[in-house]
């Protein structure tokens, strides 16, 4: 399957696949150091980004470690779908502390394309059940600790690091 977003942004599942294995070794690598999240339960939310990626359903992923509600670090994957100018980074650079009272909270956004028809159609596709929030994450309290890239031809997920 292929997909096109303008005459310039043509991409393949396969772009989708190459971007996301690298989000879910960032996934894996919080829930590793953080101990917030089991080995499965990483690549449960990285199945999910892929489903919804692959759609054309994602707008961006936030991940945040919280101690007793408040933030220490955050990442967040924005979805380009017109990223051929960027270059591609290596996953990594996200070992995240292990502290008490930690818990990741994590957040995605839509695209305009997710209507309810598409929601219902894609429900048993995905592994987590997932319901609105209204989580901050603008990560205010958090300086903004630089980024990465990963893209695969024109699809892309621009990655910004916070921390406290």
């Amino acid at each position: 399957m292929s997909q096109t977003r303008t005459a310039s942004a043509t991409y393949t599942t396969t772009d989708i696949e190459n971007v996301v294995r690298r989000v879910k070794a960032d996934l894996a690598m919080i829930a590793d150091s953080t101990g917030g999240w089991t080995p499965q339960t990483a690549a449960d939310y990285a199945h999910d980004v892929e489903v919804l990626a692959k759609a054309g359903y994602l707008a961006w992923v936030d991940v945040t470690l919280l101690q007793n509600g408040v933030e220490l670090k955050a990442v967040r994957f924005d979805v380009d779908t017109d990223a051929g100018t960027l270059s591609t980074s290596r996953p990594g650079g996200v070992l995240w502390p292990r502290v008490t009272g930690a818990e990741l909270r994590i957040v995605i956004s839509y695209t305009d394309a997710y209507t309810n028809a598409a929601r219902e159609a894609t429900r048993s596709k995905l592994k987590m059940g997932w319901t609105a929030s209204n989580a901050d994450t603008s990560h205010s309290s958090l300086s903004s600790s630089g980024g990465r890239n990963y893209v695969s031809s024109t699809y892309g997920m621009q990655r910004k690091d916070w921390a406290a």
